[in-house]
């Protein structure tokens, strides 16, 4: 806890501080319930840290399920949006985006009913999955190649109310904690000619109410809801308020009850109403100390919560509700470091901003090369993929080739070195005619690398645990 000396240091926070007593005194007598000046920033640093991942998944089903103005909208409740494309450096609303797989979204509305998904056979060398992530960001189910196979099949999604048995013709349910449901659909698309077939994937993507799957009369609609509006743009201006709508729906458990009554005791919670602006300014003050103070303790978290390996960060930050076991710090850097991310065993993310040395990677001053000896490519079920961001904006980068990544699919193409090993030529310019079809291109600027491997083995040689495998990812060597 900071004393108040320690918050009042500077001269701006001394002179707010003596502008607004009054108003303060004013505050504490019409709001007898709220904690004193400094207890009241202990509560909200610590909802902050429990209330990130909550307040981003809001203001994204909010953006894509609820506003159909926002630019982001995709489709209503229980409907499926399939996206017939992967990311290119035109696509700017998502940073690090995937360009290995086209994505259908699903947004699922469990208060009335359950919901069933329906996937398609899919043939075994096309990877595909369907992530279930509920309203507290945990990874509570999957569908999909690794999980449930290649077989067409039928699958229930039940909200935190739901009591009944498993229907004929269902072959798994998944639970989820919280009345809505994001579920993440990724198809592989082999290359750039394979779209057609993914779109034949896609379209036996099936969602309806378990109502409409047994041909029974469907229950009552659920109460129409008058959302906050929200987008991820005004989280930071915003945080409490959408908490506050976040919170009224994510039912309480008991690894959250005890964050949740601190809460309570700054207005925040269902039933409750919190308004910032209704705050004296000594508490606003407080209050944005706060959400500094937590964001400040995520990033340091994150700093230190994976592995570093000839240069790459490897880490597990994502899982369900036992994986996170109340650690909110551990939940809220996985959600800034990537929210909806796979449970490492669905996928593996190494990443890299420097070379072997440790130097930062820069496309403007430098060539690089990425070499896997003979036999040790990345060990993977499914497919891996390495990609190339710019390093300050994170974005895809535009080059004269339009090659985004380098991935297995890739590999008939490509060329081996005579000892059998793969070398990436990672650099702004063509290697030359020769190697091009090895070449990644990169920024002429600060280089942002992100490996991905999709159903990493579990055997000998594995990434698995995570940043205590047996294969490690080769370190970016500098060439000139």
């Amino acid at each position: 806890m900071l004393t108040k000396r320690d918050l009042l240091g500077s001269a701006a926070m001394a002179t707010l501080a003596a502008a607004t007593m009054k108003s303060s005194l004013v505050f504490a007598q019409t709001k007898p319930e709220w904690p004193n000046l400094f207890e009241a920033k202990d509560i909200a640093e610590e909802g902050f840290i429990y209330g990130l991942p909550l307040v981003m998944n809001y203001a994204v089903m909010h953006e894509f399920a609820v506003d159909r103005n926002s630019g982001q909208f995709k489709a209503p409740f229980n409907e499926i949006y399939n996206m017939h494309h992967v990311a290119t450096p035109a696509d700017t609303a998502v940073i690090t985006p995937n360009s290995d797989t086209p994505y259908s979204i699903l947004w699922l509305d469990l208060r009335a009913e359950p919901m069933v998904i329906t996937v398609p056979a899919v043939e075994r060398e096309r990877y595909y999955s369907v992530q279930l992530i509920d309203g507290n960001t945990y990874n509570f189910g999957y569908i999909g190649t690794r999980a449930t196979g290649s077989e067409p099949g039928d699958y229930l999604v039940v909200g935190p109310n739901w009591k009944g048995s498993t229907p004929a013709g269902i072959k798994q349910v998944f639970a989820s904690t919280t009345p809505f449901v994001f579920a993440n659909f990724r198809t592989q698309l082999i290359n750039a000619d394979d779209m057609p077939n993914v779109e034949k994937v896609q379209a036996g993507y099936k969602a309806q109410p378990l109502s409409s799957f047994l041909k029974q009369a469907a229950p009552a609609a659920a109460p129409k809801i008058a959302f906050v509006p929200a987008t991820t743009a005004g989280i930071k201006d915003n945080f409490f308020e959408y908490l506050d709508a976040a919170l009224q729906f994510v039912p309480e458990t008991p690894r959250d009850k005890a964050v949740r009554a601190k809460l309570a005791r700054i207005g925040i919670g269902p039933g409750k109403t919190f308004a910032f602006k209704d705050l004296s300014l000594e508490h606003k003050a407080e209050i944005l100390v706060a959400m500094k103070q937590g964001d400040d303790k995520i990033g340091k978290w994150l700093a230190s919560g994976s592995k570093e390996i000839n240069g790459w960060n490897v880490s597990s930050l994502l899982g369900d509700e036992a994986f996170y076991n109340g650690d909110w710090l551990k939940r809220a850097g996985a959600a800034k470091a990537g929210i909806y991310g796979n449970d490492a065993v669905e996928a593996t993310y190494p990443l890299t901003r420097k070379d072997a040395t440790g130097e930062p990677l820069d496309g403007s001053k430098h060539k690089y090369t990425l070499t896997f000896p003979p036999g040790l490519l990345p060990p993977v079920n499914a497919f891996w993929s390495v990609t190339m961001y710019d390093g300050k904006s994170q974005l895809l980068v535009k080059n004269p080739i339009n090659r985004y990544l380098i991935n297995s699919p890739m590999l008939p193409g490509m060329k081996k070195d005579a000892d059998g090993s793969l070398t990436l030529y990672i650099q702004k310019d063509s290697p030359g005619a020769d190697k091009e079809a090895n070449w990644l291109p990169a920024p002429d600027d600060k280089i942002y690398l992100v490996m991905r491997l999709y159903w990493p083995k579990t055997t000998p040689p594995s990434i698995l645990p995570a940043g205590e495998g047996t294969w490690q990812p080769p370190g970016v060597k500098r060439v000139s």
